[in-house]
């Protein structure tokens, strides 16, 4: 993952360009009839259940509207939440709460619902030893907040980018004309740049898998839509050589029986792409 400066950076990047794309020139129908003096208060309900998350984050986005804004909280982010619950109060300018309140609505109705299925899908996996990681599989301009959502439900993240990690997957290794001069490349390209960059190796059968074995460097093999033996067999394979990831049309019905396993992690593209909002309202009162 990127680092914590770069992650601030991005979240900064997020809130800019969400209230530029909101606002705009002005919010106009508050400024047509509420006083720039007014002031007031509001807060945020809960219409759903799950795990709350992006309550720093809209701390972060009354902030940048106006400082002045306070904002008092009374449930933290990653905490499991029943409908007509309250998680904080804002107070402070009345143009200023309405100027803020589509973006904060906007990004904590989907990072709690990513946070919560995260968590579902972590209990899920309870006892096996297996972790649950996302992927790039992210609304574009909104990962850096997907991403923590996912770590605010329990799970932990994987490559941020393209350019934080190596992963070689099957049209890289097919472009390079296969696995060993896949990898070869890699590490020599990594050395004559000076960078130091993890290398995750995807296997499409047991074949691959011990064609990989054969080169030092990798950090993690990713075992990819692998039935369970295979996955046994290929878990056994690899043993303590380097870290194992299973992925590839996992779901909550199987998702267990892949952690069972033996696996490191397992990653699902549908912790970001595949959720249904938490209903969220941010009422004066």
């Amino acid at each position: 993952m990127i680092s914590e400066a770069q992650f601030q950076t991005e979240l900064q990047l997020l809130i800019s360009n969400a209230i530029r794309e909101d606002v705009g020139p002005g919010d106009f129908s508050s400024l047509a009839c509420i006083p720039d003096t007014a002031n007031g208060q509001a807060k945020l309900l809960v219409k759903d259940q799950g795990i709350i998350a992006g309550v720093e984050l809209a701390k972060m986005i009354f902030d940048y509207v106006d400082p002045k804004l306070k904002v008092k909280t009374f449930i933290k982010d990653g905490i499991k939440v029943e409908y007509g619950q309250v998680v904080f109060e804002v107070s402070g300018s009345s143009q200023s709460i309405l100027k803020a309140e589509r973006v904060v609505l906007n990004t904590m109705q989907r990072m709690s619902a990513i946070a919560t299925k995260t968590n579902h899908l972590m209990q899920l996996l309870e006892g096996t030893g297996a972790k649950i990681l996302d992927t790039r599989k992210t609304t574009p301009n909104f990962r850096v907040a997907e991403k923590w959502a996912v770590k605010i439900g329990g799970g932990e993240n994987h490559r941020y980018a393209l350019y934080d990690m190596i992963m070689l997957k099957d049209n890289h290794i097919d472009f390079a004309g296969g696995i060993t001069l896949a990898i070869e490349k890699t590490k020599k390209y990594l050395k004559d740049n000076n960078l130091d960059l993890k290398i995750i190796v995807e296997a499409r059968n047991l074949d691959e898998i011990r064609e990989i074995l054969l080169s030092d460097g990798v950090h993690r093999i990713l075992i990819d839509n692998f039935n369970y033996e295979d996955t046994k067999t290929a878990v056994a394979l690899i043993g303590d050589k380097c870290q194992t990831e299973s992925s590839g049309n996992i779901s909550e019905k199987t998702i267990r029986e892949y952690g069972l396993c033996g696996v490191d992690y397992i990653s699902s593209g549908a912790l970001t792409h595949s959720v249904h909002n938490m209903d969220l309202s941010l009422k004066a009162f």
